[in-house]
C-alpha cells in the first residue's frame, strides 16, 4: 500500500462567525485560557496522528486565522481556504476537496470540538487505516442521555442519522458523535456530487446537511461503517453556548494543574 493510501488529512470546517456566543472572533479562535484558543487545543490533539491539517474559514475570519497559524502555514503543516457563504458543513468540506483528496482519508473534525481527546483521534485513525476492504467510514460514537444527533448502526451499516436541529426526535441513551468522521477519499468527491443531485434540504435549516450523506455512503455505495466506542460523554460537547465555553475553560484549568 502506498504512502498516499495510508495518509490522513484533517479537515476542519470553521467558517462560523461565533454570533450565538456574541463573539468578535470565530469559535475556533476563542480563548480557553490566556493565549490558548480552541484552535491550539485541536491542533495539539490532531497533529500527532495526521499528515496535514486543512482549515476552512469565513471571509471575515481569514486574515485573523492566518495570523494565528502563520508558523504552521509556513512549515506546510496547515493550509487554509475560505467558504464564501455559510451554506453548511458539507459545502465547506467538499469546497476544500482540492486540499484533501490526494490523501488516503479525510478526518473531518468540527471546529469547536474543544473537549476531543487525542486518544480518540489516535484510535479512529488507526481503526480506519487497519481496515482492508475498500472505501469506508469510521465513526467514534458515545451514548448520551439526551443526544442532539443520534446514529443508528446495524451490522456495519449506518441506517439513519437523526438530527434535532432538523426536527428529528433523538432517543434517550442513543449514540451520538463527537464531531469526528474519518472517510476514505477514493470516490468521495464524486459520491457527494451525485448525492447533491437528489438530496433533500433540511426542513429547518434549508441546507443540504453533511450528516445524512453518511448513511447514503453506507446504503447506496456500500461503504463499510466502523465504529469506535467513546466512554466519556464530555468529548461530544462542543462550544455552542456561553456555558459550553465556561465548561471548556474550567476543564482546561483542571487539566493544566
Amino acid at each position: 500500500m502506498s504512502v498516499t493510501e495510508w495518509s490522513v488529512c484533517a479537515v476542519i470546517p470553521a467558517a462560523g462567525r461565533g454570533t450565538r456566543l456574541g463573539a468578535a472572533v470565530p469559535k475556533i479562535m476563542m480563548e480557553v485560557a490566556d493565549g490558548i484558543t480552541v484552535w491550539h487545543l485541536l491542533y495539539r490533539r490532531l497533529q500527532p496522528w495526521v499528515d496535514h491539517l486543512h482549515v476552512v474559514v469565513s471571509p471575515d475570519g481569514e486574515a485573523l486565522f492566518r495570523r494565528l497559524v502563520a508558523a504552521e502555514i509556513d512549515s506546510g503543516a496547515v493550509s487554509v481556504s475560505v467558504q464564501e457563504r455559510p451554506t453548511g458543513m458539507g459545502d465547506a468540506v467538499f469546497g476544500a476537496a482540492g486540499h484533501w483528496d490526494a490523501y488516503g482519508a479525510a478526518l473531518v473534525v468540527w471546529g469547536d470540538q474543544v473537549n476531543l481527546s487525542s486518544a480518540t483521534v489516535r484510535q479512529v485513525v488507526r481503526t480506519h487505516q487497519e481496515a482492508t476492504s475498500g472505501p469506508g467510514l469510521t465513526l467514534p460514537l458515545v451514548p448520551l442521555p439526551d443526544p442532539y444527533v443520534e446514529y443508528e448502526v446495524v451490522s456495519g451499516e449506518l441506517r439513519r442519522v437523526r438530527m434535532s436541529r432538523e426536527g428529528d426526535e433523538c432517543r434517550p441513551g442513543g449514540l451520538s458523535d463527537v464531531g469526528v468522521f474519518c472517510l476514505s477519499t477514493t470516490g468521495l468527491r464524486q459520491a457527494w456530487e451525485r448525492y447533491l443531485a437528489s438530496a433533500a434540504r433540511g426542513s429547518v435549516t434549508g441546507e443540504v446537511n453533511f450528516l445524512p450523506f453518511l448513511p447514503h455512503l453506507s446504503q447506496v455505495h456500500g461503504w463499510k461503517v466502523r465504529t469506535v466506542p467513546v466512554t466519556d460523554p464530555v468529548e461530544a460537547r462542543g462550544v455552542n453556548t456561553a456555558d459550553d465555553l465556561e465548561f471548556a475553560r474550567q476543564a482546561f484549568q483542571r487539566w493544566a494543574r
